[in-house]
């Protein structure tokens, strides 16, 4: 498993200062694929102690927009999520979440990825497919 970069880390947190907020962190940066992590954490929950499900989106459109940015085209500035569908599978109750983002569609002004989320014992707890619009291609 890839280890956590810290720099890597730091220019998450510096694009999206609320991955910084929710104490998303890096363990692999590249077009190919992006992981991050989350703690559980109680501060986090729902009734029930299960981690809120806009902290699994926002884990999810943290990792997705990352990798949409790392397979922009030549010229482009950045990307927008402009649709998002999240199926959530199970409640996650403890431990560290992760999200891997891999692009599935990378063109000139669209660009589809999607994130497997999975709790710490590697069950999925979402699947979440986005689309970013390219910006200033």
């Amino acid at each position: 498993m890839p280890t956590e970069e810290p720099d890597d880390t730091a220019t998450l947190h510096r694009m999206m200062p609320f991955a910084a907020t929710l104490g998303i962190t890096v363990t692999c940066y590249t077009a190919e694929e992006v992981r991050v992590q989350i703690e559980w954490s109680p501060g986090l929950c729902t009734s029930g102690g299960g981690l809120h499900g806009g902290v699994l989106m926002a884990l999810a459109d943290s990792a997705g927009g990352a990798c949409a940015f790392l397979n922009l085209p030549e010229g482009a500035k950045a990307t927008t999520t402009v649709e998002s569908k999240t199926n959530f599978l199970r409640a996650v109750r403890g431990g560290t979440v992760e999200a891997v983002a891999r692009p599935i569609h990378v063109g000139r002004t669209i660009i589809v990825v999607e994130t497997d989320v999975r709790d710490g014992d590697d069950r999925r707890a979402a699947l979440v497919t986005q689309s970013q619009l390219v910006l200033g291609g």
